[in-house]
């Protein structure tokens, strides 16, 4: 028999420095592009998936790089996006990845954890605002194009 003093305790922190009005603030699809782009170091590389994590008022509470994948695909695991943005207090997300190939046309994996992920988020009252492609070109807003 196990004794309960011998299980491991879980810790969960959180700590915010910033001011909310220092951070910056996101109104679209553009917004995040033009954040986010200029720090995705390996875009025409490796197929990458990452979270923006924002505030009520839209303003960023940070990104997190969640997953890194090869070149024609990056396997996303659900529970970890929720986890991070729980142990953040987001009010909502942003769901960002590439394409190293340079085609911003959404794939049916895209489009089905898409689905999976927006369900997920009413059920924790988590919204998911957006789910950008980005290339070193363009992006595809999946919002802008009534994909969610």
């Amino acid at each position: 028999m196990t004794d309960l003093f011998s299980l491991n305790e879980i810790t969960v922190s959180y700590s915010h420095k910033a001011k909310p009005s220092s951070l910056p603030q996101v109104c679209g699809s553009k917004d995040v592009y033009d954040l986010v782009y200029p720090s995705w170091d390996d875009i025409d590389y490796r197929e990458s998936f990452k979270i923006l994590l924002l505030s009520r008022a839209n303003r960023v509470l940070g990104i997190s790089s969640l997953f890194k994948g090869g070149q024609s695909g990056v396997v996303v695991d659900p529970k970890l996006i929720f986890q991070t943005a729980l142990k953040c207090s987001a009010a909502s997300i942003v769901l960002l990845h590439n394409h190293p190939s340079g085609n911003l046309e959404p794939s049916d994996s895209d489009l089905e954890l898409t689905r999976k992920v927006v369900e997920i988020g009413k059920l924790l009252e988590l919204p998911i605002l957006d789910h950008i492609i980005f290339t070193s070109e363009s992006f595809c807003s999946f919002q802008d194009e009534g994909l969610m």
